[in-house]
């Protein structure tokens, strides 16, 4: 059964019937979306150096702009116990990648998120269904230094908080992705939309 699945319970069957297929199809065999990125907002300029620093590590990036070419792909691993996470981001003269693997903590029924390649960061992720649509909000996060994990304070934590719909008249996915820090406000925020043939 999909970790997502697994995670919302009979919330699941609430969702959209193509993100249900989506969610459900990517524990079993890849899942590959294409689209255009119609917004990407990044942090303040002064922590620009640090995002271009976070590139290294497919984290995130300082680039900014509208109308991106992009792409995700989803990808089982351990017999579909893990989902490995690739978003990347077609800039005219660079590509930059957003990674992540998840994985399923069943006594807490919650997904647990480690972010970038290697990983650098961890959060807890929580899963709830609105209008058909899935929402996605962090909590607990950690700093990730090899097989060291330091438990982050609030103030230095990036809260996101994702929606990913499906538009009938479109026949689209819409994906909305908003990462905010309690001092320094919004650290990066992207919204789009995108059709996955594997769907189809």
């Amino acid at each position: 059964m999909s970790i997502y699945k697994q995670v919302l319970g009979d919330e699941f069957n609430q969702l959209h019937s193509m993100l249900q297929k989506r969610y459900a199809l990517m524990s079993t065999k890849p899942v590959t979306g294409k689209g255009v990125m119609l917004d990407i907002k990044g942090a303040p300029w002064f922590l620009k150096p640090m995002m271009k620093l976070l590139t290294k590590r497919k984290l995130l990036f300082p680039e900014q702009g509208s109308q991106v070419p992009f792409m995700i792909n989803n990808t089982p691993r351990s017999n579909g116990k893990q989902i490995y996470w690739e978003r990347a981001f077609y800039f005219p003269h660079q590509t930059r990648y957003f990674n992540a693997l998840m994985s399923l903590d069943e006594e807490r029924l919650v997904i647990k998120d480690y972010l970038g390649e290697p990983p650098l960061m961890y959060s807890d992720l929580v899963f709830s269904v609105e209008d058909g649509a899935l929402l996605i909000r962090s909590l607990k996060q950690r700093l990730v230094i090899g097989s060291i994990e330091v438990p982050l304070p609030k103030w230095f934590q990036g809260v996101a908080t994702v929606k990913e719909d499906y538009h009938d008249e479109k026949e689209k996915f819409g994906i909305s992705v908003q990462v905010n820090n309690p001092i320094l406000g919004q650290l990066f925020h992207y919204k789009g939309e995108f059709t996955s043939e594997d769907l189809t």
